[in-house]
């Protein structure tokens, strides 16, 4: 797969586009994916003791298979783009938060799951993609 033949969220400069709406939709999918990670990982929280971040881990892989088969998907345009991936899975996954648990775990000598994070992140968010964009060009 070339990247011309992913979607991109990014319209074309000469596109006729209501910037008023195109910002509705960023902003009506970015509240809910905060909502839907804050929730998701204060479920995960209560029912894991583990020192190590695996809400953070699963979230974040979760939108990378989102993002692999929003992009890859013939079907979705421009507006359902910026709802679903320029706003619900902007801010449904979060590096900011990834970053600073990684340095926590440091702080922590926590060095092999400090170590193993960031490894488990990548790896299993670029097999997510892949998965999402194989299944988005099937859709």
């Amino acid at each position: 797969m070339t990247s011309q033949s992913i979607n991109t969220c990014t319209p074309s400069p000469h596109s006729r586009r209501n910037i008023g709406l195109d910002i509705l939709y960023v902003f009506c999918g970015g509240a809910t994916g905060a909502v839907a990670r804050f929730s998701l990982s204060q479920w995960i929280g209560a029912r894991s003791n583990a020192s190590f971040p695996i809400a953070t881990l699963f979230i974040n892989s979760l939108g990378c298979f989102f993002i692999g088969f929003l992009l890859a998907n013939p079907y979705i345009r421009t507006p359902g783009l910026l709802l679903l991936d320029v706003g619900f899975t902007g801010a449904f996954t979060t590096f900011s938060t990834f970053s600073y648990e990684t340095w926590r775990l440091i702080e922590q000598g926590e060095y092999l799951a400090a170590l193993l994070n960031p490894l488990a992140s990548i790896g299993l968010g670029l097999a997510l993609v892949v998965i999402g964009t194989s299944l988005g060009t099937l859709a």
